[in-house]
C-alpha cells in the first residue's frame, strides 16, 4: 500500500505541474521507477556507492547501444515488394 501511495502521489504532482502529454508522463514514470529501483538496491547494500554508480553507468551505456542497434536493424530491413 505504501508503494502504491508513493506512485499515486508522484503522478498527482506531475498532473499539478501540467505534464499532460503521454510521452512526458511515460518518461517521468520511467524515471520515478528507475530511482526507486536504485534506492532499493542501495538500501540492500549489495554494492558500495562507487561500485553502484559504475555499474549503473555501464548498464545505461549498454541500454543505449541496444537501442542504437535496434534502430539500425529496422533501417536495414527491406520491405517485400508488392506485385
Amino acid at each position: 500500500m505504501k508503494n502504491s501511495k508513493f506512485i499515486i502521489d508522484k503522478l498527482g504532482k506531475l498532473f499539478e505541474q501540467g505534464i499532460i502529454s503521454s510521452k512526458d508522463l511515460s518518461s517521468e514514470l520511467f524515471n520515478i521507477l528507475k530511482s526507486k529501483r536504485d534506492e532499493i538496491v542501495f538500501k540492500m547494500k549489495l554494492t558500495s556507492k562507487d561500485e553502484f554508480d559504475v555499474l549503473s553507468k555501464r548498464v545505461e551505456n549498454l541500454e543505449n547501444k541496444i537501442k542504437k542497434l535496434e534502430i539500425k536493424k529496422r533501417k536495414n530491413t527491406k520491405q517485400a515488394k508488392r506485385s
